[in-house]
């Protein structure tokens, strides 16, 4: 971990909760005359690369945006290539992830993913269940609108049952009903490819998150970015409308 720091000039003040907007691997792929799935193949390898990172720096909390509602509108090929992906990254990492100490988490309804998918997403949250390390949390399905809708209508229901009173409702209510519950606050958001928007991304919890956005396709965001984009995060003063 050490070796990091130095290497990089970093302080021991890192982010606790990074999330990434993985952007890019379609443009990769053409770049280079490759089918798509080759760019979301490329991406697969360097999330190895960031989790591995994450963990020698002490960052608690990993969440990546793999999926989104709106990808269902992609072509049938790509989305079918990506959910046998997950399968592959599972069957390929879940020993290692392990190992390593790193506990996995969906956030995002994975009803409507291919069975052979949730099958694998869910042996790998079964698996990692008690592990203390990092906190892989993985974005896929997911879309912020339909996470606010989710938690709107738990609470309602609640009030509903008269298990709380609309009175009690307050930003702790809302918070412990979404999927990020129980996560530490997100600190810093960072969008490969050089698009400057969150995409419906954890618009809850962005909410002083610090945003940084870099041209580099996906797959081509290695250690060394990633390294600069906490550097950049350490420069910043966070006041939280504060003076």
């Amino acid at each position: 971990m050490t070796d990091l720091f130095e290497k990089y000039g970093l302080n021991p003040n890192v982010p606790q909760h990074v999330a990434i907007i993985m952007d890019g691997n379609g443009r990769w792929a053409k770049q280079r005359g490759l089918p798509r799935a080759s760019g979301h193949r490329a991406g697969m390898e360097t999330l190895r690369a960031l989790i591995e990172t994450s963990s020698q720096l002490g960052i608690k909390a990993l969440t990546l945006y793999a999926f989104s509602t709106e990808n269902w509108k992609r072509p049938i090929t790509e989305v079918s290539a990506l959910f046998d992906l997950v399968v592959e990254y599972f069957v390929k990492e879940i020993d290692e992830l392990h190992e390593n100490g790193v506990k996995i988490n969906v956030i995002g309804d994975i009803e409507p993913l291919p069975q052979r998918s949730r099958n694998a997403l869910v042996a790998a949250m079964q698996k990692t269940h008690e592990n203390g390390g990092l906190m892989l949390n993985l974005a896929i399905n997911y879309g912020a609108r339909s996470e606010l809708c989710m938690a709107v209508k738990k609470i309602a229901e609640c009030v509903t049952a008269g298990e709380i009173a609309v009175s009690d409702i307050d930003e702790s209510t809302i918070e412990s009903n979404l999927y990020t519950a129980g996560l530490p606050e997100l600190d810093l958001i960072i969008r490969t490819a050089g698009e400057q928007r969150l995409s419906n991304f954890l618009l809850y919890q962005a909410a002083y998150a610090e945003l940084v956005f870099v041209n580099t396709y996906f797959p081509d965001f290695g250690e060394a970015e990633y390294a600069a984009t906490i550097a950049e995060f350490q420069k910043r003063s966070r006041r939280y409308g504060g003076l």
